[in-house]
């Protein structure tokens, strides 16, 4: 079985609800889990996961992975928005997994809203993980197509197309299917 996962998706595919009820379920079986979060990530809480639909978790919240050591006795390691940490930090997590024999199970965006690859996620390709694509549909009304891309607009719903991917939060985001985005993306048009 494999030691090293990357389950990705879309903005509302469901990844950090997936990554609390596998922490529940591991935990309820008797399986010291700990669970990692990016201290960038400051959307709801320092010192929780927490899901859109409402579920929380509690959460290890820290910069980088530089001096981080698991617990002898934990058996699964749990890490959300695994895209905001640098490729280093997911070398430390691969060094995890093989040295130490716990299983590492990352959640996280694959690609910006320019299409290009999150250095992170790059990584876990590259070391090898067991990918695990979360599916979510196309936000545009009427399309049932599956979302496998981000747009970002600014206020006045205009998109955004270069500057920080490093940005919290969906509210200036719309996770769309291939054909909308390009449709979208190379276009002025406004969606919102």
């Amino acid at each position: 079985m494999a030691n090293l996962h990357f389950h990705y998706g879309v903005m509302s595919s469901s990844k950090s609800a997936a990554l609390i009820i596998n922490a529940y379920n591991f935990t309820k079986n008797g399986n010291k889990t700990e669970v990692i979060k990016p201290s960038f990530d400051t959307r709801f809480s320092n010192q929780q996961i927490v899901s859109r639909v409402g579920m929380k978790w509690p959460a290890m919240a820290m910069p980088n992975l530089d001096t981080y050591t698991p617990s002898a006795d934990t058996k699964i390691l749990l890490v959300d928005e695994v895209q905001f940490f640098k490729p280093s930090d997911i070398d430390k997590l691969v060094q995890i997994a093989d040295t130490q024999g716990k299983i590492v199970m990352c959640y996280g965006l694959m690609v910006d809203s320019n299409q290009d690859i999150f250095p992170a996620s790059r990584r876990l390709i590259e070391v090898g993980a067991k990918l695990h694509r979360m599916e979510s549909n196309c936000q545009i009304p009427g399309c049932m197509k599956l979302a496998t891309h981000h747009l970002r607009f600014d206020s006045a719903g205009n998109v955004i197309r270069s500057g920080d991917q490093f940005a919290l939060g969906d509210s200036n985001y719309k996770s769309v299917c291939r054909c909308h985005y390009n449709q979208i993306y190379n276009n002025t048009g406004k969606t919102r």
